[in-house]
C-alpha cells in the first residue's frame, strides 16, 4: 500500500474524528467517513463542514464517501481510524457483520473499554481477532481545536509492526503534523487514559483555587504515578518524559481546550458529577477511565494517591476540598 491507492475510513463524527479527517484530506485527498446519524451527514454535505464539531473546517465533500452503515465503511476500506468515545466503542462494533482482522486499525481513542477494563488494542485482539501487529495507537499532545487551526502538532504512531507504523506515519504527516514512531502501544494507550484522570485532578484543584504553585507539584507527582503504573502493568524500556507521555499530560492538564480539566474544574466549584456531565457538550473520558484504572489497580496495587483521590470524589461522593487537602500530605 502507498498513499496514492490507500482506502481509508474515519469512524466517528466527533471533534477528533473531524480533526483526523482534515489531516487525511489534506494528505491523501479522499476518505470514507462513517457517522451514526444520517441527519448529521445530510447537514454536513449541505454545509460542507461538520455541523456539530470544528465547524470552521471546510471539507471537499465531493471527495468524501459518507455512510451511516459501519459494515459498508469496513468492507470498502483497508485502514480504519477509530475516534469514538471509549464508552460507546463496544456498541459501535456490536453492529459489525464483517471481519476486521485483515484491516489496519488505528485507534485515536484515549480511553478503556468499560466492564472488560481492556485497552482498545486488547479488546480488538481478544474479541475481534485483530492481530496485535495490525493495531496502531495514535496519540500525543493533540487537541482537535488546534489541529483545525493547523497549529504545529506532534503525534506518536505506536505499533508492534514498525513497517505499519511507518506507513501510518506517512498517512498522517502534513506540514502542521509531525510524527514519531513507537512500539510501546500499551504504554501509550495507558498513559493516554491516565493523563485524563490527572487532568480532572488538575481541574478540581483549579476549581478549588489552589493556585499554579500546587498545580505544578500535582502534575510532577502525576508523571511519577503514571510511570509507576505503566511499568507495573506493561514493563518495557520507555522514557515518560517523551511528548506522547509527558507532553500529552501537560496539555491535557493545562489547556483551555481540555474537556477533562473543564469537567474537574466544575467538580471543584461544587457541581455534582451528574450536573457537570449534563452541562458538558463533550464526554470527559477521564470519568470512565478513573473507574477502570481503579479496578485494574486492584490487581497490581500500585501506589496511586492522585488517581484514588479522583476516584473517591467522582464515585464515592467524597468532599473535593477535604480529599485534596488529604492528598497534599502525600505529594512532594
Amino acid at each position: 500500500m502507498d498513499n496514492t491507492n490507500i482506502r481509508v475510513a474515519v469512524m466517528g463524527g466527533g471533534s477528533f474524528a473531524t480533526a483526523i479527517a482534515k489531516i487525511l484530506m489534506d494528505n491523501i485527498g479522499h476518505i470514507t467517513w462513517y457517522m451514526r446519524r444520517q441527519e448529521q451527514i445530510d447537514k454536513f454535505i449541505e454545509q460542507r463542514h461538520n455541523p456539530s464539531y470544528l465547524s470552521s473546517v471546510e471539507f471537499d465533500v465531493d471527495n468524501i464517501i459518507f455512510t451511516d452503515k459501519i459494515n459498508v465503511a469496513v468492507a470498502e476500506n483497508d485502514v480504519l481510524f477509530f475516534a469514538t468515545p471509549s464508552p460507546f466503542f463496544k456498541s459501535h462494533l456490536a453492529k459489525l457483520r464483517r471481519k476486521i482482522d485483515d484491516k489496519i486499525i488505528v485507534t485515536a481513542i484515549k480511553g478503556i473499554v468499560p466492564d472488560e477494563n481492556l485497552l482498545i488494542s486488547e479488546y480488538l485482539e481478544q474479541f475481534y481477532k485483530v492481530p496485535a501487529e495490525h493495531v496502531v495507537a495514535l496519540s500525543g499532545p493533540s487537541h482537535a481545536e488546534e489541529i483545525a487551526l493547523e497549529r504545529i502538532t506532534y503525534l506518536t504512531v505506536a505499533c508492534k509492526d514498525r513497517e505499519i507504523a511507518k506507513f501510518i506515519s506517512s498517512v498522517v504527516s502534513t506540514h502542521y503534523v509531525r510524527t514519531m514512531i513507537s512500539d510501546d502501544i500499551c504504554g501509550v494507550e495507558y498513559s493516554s487514559v491516565l493523563k485524563n484522570i490527572y487532568a480532572i485532578a488538575a481541574g478540581i484543584c483549579h476549581g478549588l483555587r489552589y493556585g499554579d504553585n500546587f498545580q505544578a507539584v500535582l502534575i510532577s507527582n502525576a508523571l511519577q504515578e503514571m510511570n509507576r503504573f505503566v511499568n507495573a502493568v506493561y514493563p518495557t524500556h520507555r522514557n515518560v518524559q517523551e511528548s506522547v507521555y509527558l507532553g500529552d499530560l501537560l496539555v491535557t492538564a493545562y489547556s483551555k481546550f481540555s474537556r477533562n480539566r473543564t469537567f474537574g474544574g466544575m467538580i471543584g466549584k461544587g457541581y455534582s458529577v451528574q450536573t457537570a456531565q449534563m452541562e458538558m457538550e463533550m464526554i470527559a473520558e477521564g470519568y470512565y477511565g478513573t473507574k477502570c484504572i481503579h479496578e485494574i489497580n486492584e490487581k497490581y496495587h500500585v501506589d496511586m494517591p492522585i488517581m484514588e483521590a479522583v476516584w473517591q470524589i467522582l464515585y464515592n461522593k467524597a468532599d473535593a476540598d477535604k480529599t485534596m487537602r488529604e492528598l497534599i500530605k502525600l505529594v512532594n
